[in-house]
């Protein structure tokens, strides 16, 4: 593909760092802004240059992609109408009301709304499109209602750099109070709905201690609960479903510990359940005078449960509730009164088992497809033999259902509508096992239209991620109908470093096994290409952040398996990102990466793949990287200096573009519709190096 239009280039200015002995030289670290911190929460002080060079790349990429302007349109229309705009969720009870989301046709942002419980009364605590209006950016990022259903706690983002604002509304009037909590992330209520204990990020953008807000007070007179001091650590806020306590987890991605804070009690300090042990992880339920504790411990790879009194609730004291069992992950457990319900994973594929207290009775929850995705969604009641799930497959929207535990019956409330029409019988999904270089089974989740031909003449499109132990749902998406609708075949490669397969999955493709996440994904292209679904050089592969970095090392490993690559929000220029130790996010990513400023074989194993710093001479394939200016997780200068170090050693003709949204982070465009854009340009870029542009 001839490119008549030259492409920014940007200057290469060596800077170079020794480490270990080694000099590393990087040309575009100019790109990184100094007053980063600043910028995320004033966009407006990038440095003029900086905001040059991007502003550029914008404009060749809507120019080299001028040609699908028409296409975009087409695809934004399409995934629209699969949308139902006057939408609204199900209901959740808590005693006499139930609270909902909803949204009106046309608008952006969800509306959170109340009824009295039988349906009667409704009132709209927030309205997001009037909250929203003029801004380029608005995300509710949390919200909470007070026990005494009052006061409505909320939190949001009007720059996209995730430091969240606390507003507190009177339900009943409908007006905010006074108080104002800045730069959060997280909030809880005590019981005595006067007192909020939130989250709040420091200098750096981390998230690194609690503090308890009292209505009516400024938020300088807040009262600090929890520090952290280990900037490898994180803290976040939860609540057991009891409601009675709020757990403050301080976490990496390996390790955690649990302080409590007594809910009906919130001016006492918080205590510790069990102190922090390198790769020990536990999760806190409550049920009466007992803690329900999800854990690792004892080699219990794949978890277990076990409980031990509220009094006393140190490891000496756990005692087993259930049993570990090799390859059946425990992803969630919740206690409801009469009822324990845990979400597990077992041959790649979720279940839902409930366990009767009284006598310890289980039994499953049954699903019939080959590959599908599942999720619980326990709402706010203790006192019930209800619990709520979401069904879904790659060929069946979702579905929501109230599932009575004692009486074993189903409830089908919502059916997730398609305006513009869905048959499932249309289309057909499959799930396969991609052998690994070292014997593993890679699986894949597939969907094509029934009428598409598996004679390898069809583009795939193979999305994937792979780290921090995120598995990938084989679930309902209205988005990919488009490319699947145009004759393309559309898979998810479920590669190690996800707990698709266990635990096990996880461990084997994170720090010093990092390489199989990337072998694996290539071995599901091959696979998929023997075995007829496409052929090699037809593949346009996806990732986002952690997924992007996916992107970048298969561009630099096989550039001649994939057509095109797209690559969001990529976490690319891993090195250097891991040497840096006052970005927000490297100390808690060192037990997932490794740590290459103390260890020299950490080093020695990110150099390896790092995407930024393997770019060589060769042939790329055609590549569309997207950045968030304002992206405290995956900083745009990621992306910005993979893509000029790119065109500076690329011996192809393909297309090398950069997006740059410089009114978002990392989540990209805020509104519902608008994030269908972004979709649907990434849609139009994978169709037209497909060649698939009129289909």
């Amino acid at each position: 593909m001839t490119q008549s239009i030259k492409p920014p280039v940007a200057a290469r200015r060596p800077a170079t760092a020794t480490h270990h002995g080694v000099t590393l030289t990087d040309d575009y670290a100019w790109l990184r802004a100094t007053n980063w911190q600043e910028v995320m929460r004033k966009p407006k002080l990038l440095d003029p240059e900086i905001r040059e060079h991007l502003e550029a790349e914008n404009a060749y990429t809507q120019a080299m992609l001028a040609d699908t302007e028409r296409l975009q349109k087409q695809l934004f229309k399409e995934m629209k109408g699969r949308i139902k705009e006057d939408d609204s969720s199900v209901p959740a009870p808590d005693d006499g009301f139930a609270y909902y989301t909803s949204y009106v046709t046309g608008g952006e942002y969800p509306l959170l709304c109340r009824s009295a419980r039988d349906g009667s009364g409704e009132v709209v605590m927030l309205d997001g499109n009037v909250e929203g209006k003029g801004k380029s950016y608005w995300d509710l990022d949390e919200d909470a209602h007070s026990p005494d259903h009052k006061i409505l706690a909320y939190a949001v983002d009007d720059k996209g750099s995730e430091l969240h604002e606390i507003r507190f509304r009177d339900i009943a009037t409908g007006k905010d109070l006074p108080d104002v909590v800045p730069d959060t992330r997280g909030l809880a209520w005590a019981r005595d709905s006067r007192h909020l204990f939130y989250v709040r990020l420091d200098d750096n953008h981390r998230p690194m201690s609690i503090w308890r807000h009292a209505l009516g007070t400024p938020a300088s007179e807040d009262v600090l609960v929890y520090q952290e001091a280990d900037v490898g650590f994180y803290v976040g806020l939860e609540e057991t479903h009891s409601g009675r306590f709020i757990l403050i987890d301080v976490h990496d991605h390996q390790t955690n510990e649990v302080h409590v804070i007594d809910g009906e009690n919130p001016l006492a300090p918080p205590f510790l359940i069990e102190a922090r042990r390198t790769g020990h992880e536990y999760s806190v339920e409550h049920h009466g005078d007992r803690f329900i504790i999800m854990t690792n411990s004892g080699g219990s790879e794949d978890f277990r449960i076990v409980e031990a009194p509220v009094s006393r609730p140190g490891i000496a004291n756990w005692r087993e509730i259930l049993p570990h069992k090799a390859g059946r992950l425990v992803i969630e457990a919740v206690a409801f009164a009469d009822h324990l319900v845990r979400l597990e994973r077992e041959d790649g594929l979720p279940r839902i088992v409930v366990r009767r207290w009284a006598d310890g009775a289980e039994h499953a929850i049954a699903f019939d497809e080959e590959a599908y995705g599942l999720g619980m969604s326990v709402g706010y009641e203790f006192k019930t033999h209800t619990v709520r799930f979401v069904y879904s497959s790659m060929t069946t929207p979702a579905q929501v259902y109230d599932y009575d535990m004692e009486t074993r019956t189903r409830t089908l409330r919502k059916t997730q509508e398609v305006p513009s029409g869905h048959d499932p019988k249309d289309y057909v999904t499959k799930r396969v096992f991609a052998p690994a270089r070292d014997g593993e089974l890679v699986p894949v989740s597939l969907l094509w239209h029934k009428t598409t031909k598996l004679d390898g003449t069809a583009p795939l499109f193979l999305y994937g991620y792979g780290s921090y132990g995120v598995s990938m749902p084989a679930s309902f998406s209205t988005t990919r109908l488009s490319l699947v609708d145009r004759g393309m075949v559309f898979a998810i490669a479920h590669v190690r470093g996800g707990k698709d397969k266990g635990y096990r999955w996880y461990t084997g493709g994170k720090h010093k096994t990092k390489m199989n996440t990337f072998t694996d994904f290539i071995a599901a292209g091959e696979y998929l290409c023997e075995k007829g679904y496409t052929t090699r050089g037809n593949i346009v592969a996806n990732g986002g952040s952690a997924g992007g970095m996916l992107m970048g090392v298969i561009a630099n490993m096989a550039p001649d398996l994939f057509l095109g690559i797209i690559a969001d929000v990529p976490f690319v220029d891993v090195l250097n990102t891991m040497l840096d130790k006052d970005l927000p996010l490297t100390p808690p990513e060192w037990p997932e990466w490794g740590n290459p400023i103390e260890s020299r074989e950490d080093f020695d194993t990110i150099r390896a793949y790092s995407p930024y710093d393997n770019v060589r001479k060769q042939a790329y394939p055609h590549i569309f990287a997207y950045a968030g200016l304002t992206d405290p997780r995956v900083t745009y200068w990621e992306p910005a200096k993979w893509v000029a170090k790119l065109r500076a050693h690329s011996t192809s003709d393909k297309l090398l573009l950069l997006k740059t949204n410089m009114s978002a982070g990392h989540g990209g465009a805020s509104g519902r519709f608008d994030s269908l854009k972004e979709t649907a340009l990434d849609y139009a870029f994978a169709l037209k190096v497909a060649g698939q542009a009129g289909v």
